[in-house]
């Protein structure tokens, strides 16, 4: 019977003294796991931009010496050149699209001419030397990687010459702003929280002017021109961006 209680006592002991071991031992919980981070493409940025384009003229003579004359070919060249310049923007993103607005100027030396089809003692010079974008985009975001469209106006200053085939001496020039249109795509790829490097192709729709040449001896008119304009061009980007680069979500 002594022994009885005794055991009993015992597992009544040990029964009160388990909670509170209980209580002692560690919690674990499971931690969520981490998602992979999400690059986020809105906020302002600025960039530098540099590469080489081409503008393709055509010249069709529609009045020389002031008498309007049926229009005549003078012939197609190619002005090629490099450029180098910058773009701001601006740029919201909206799941994985993202949306923006730019401004982009470039300093061109794109130059080039053809011995005229109307008369072979004249070379027709052109010479661009500046071009600015104004456009907005569209585009989609694999994370860091971005691919856009964009579209807008376009603007360039360029410069025309007659020169004497025989001497290599201007005998008429003239300088004008011609605006235009342009559509493009590119792709960037943010390589830092901030930073992104990308490739970009442009096309200028430039149209047709009536260009008036003046003599460089008298300053009065030569000859009027009427010249077709298309560009293509190309160019390596960098940006910096303020905004919200990287966001961690769980």
């Amino acid at each position: 019977m002594k022994r009885a209680l005794l055991g009993l006592a015992g597992l009544v002991a040990l029964g009160a003294a388990a909670p509170a071991g209980a209580a002692d031992l560690p919690v674990y919980t499971k931690t969520p796991a981490m998602i992979a981070a999400i690059y986020d493409w809105s906020g302002f940025y600025v960039g530098i931009n540099g590469g080489g384009a081409s503008a393709h003229k055509c010249w069709n003579l529609t009045n020389e010496g002031g008498v309007p004359v049926t229009p005549v070919s003078e012939g197609c060249h190619n002005a090629t050149g490099g450029l180098a310049g910058g773009q701001i923007g601006f740029r919201w993103q909206s799941a994985n699209f993202v949306f923006g607005v730019e401004g982009q100027g470039d300093w061109a030396d794109l130059k080039g001419s053809n011995i005229s089809l109307f008369k072979s003692a004249a070379i027709n010079e052109t010479r661009v030397s500046s071009i600015g974008l104004v456009t907005g985009q569209v585009g989609y975001a694999w994370n860091n990687v971005l691919w856009y469209v964009k579209g807008g106006a376009a603007v360039a200053g360029e410069g025309y010459r007659g020169i004497a085939t025989a001497t290599g001496v201007p005998f008429d020039h003239t300088g004008e702003t011609g605006w235009g249109g342009a559509i493009g795509t590119g792709f960037e790829f943010g390589f830092a929280p901030n930073w992104s490097v990308g490739i970009e192709y442009d096309h200028l729709f430039m149209g047709s002017r009536a260009v008036s040449l003046t003599a460089v001896t008298t300053g009065r008119l030569n000859r009027i021109d009427n010249i077709k304009q298309d560009v293509d061009m190309g160019t390596l980007r960098v940006n910096y961006r303020w905004g919200g680069p990287v966001i961690g979500k769980y």
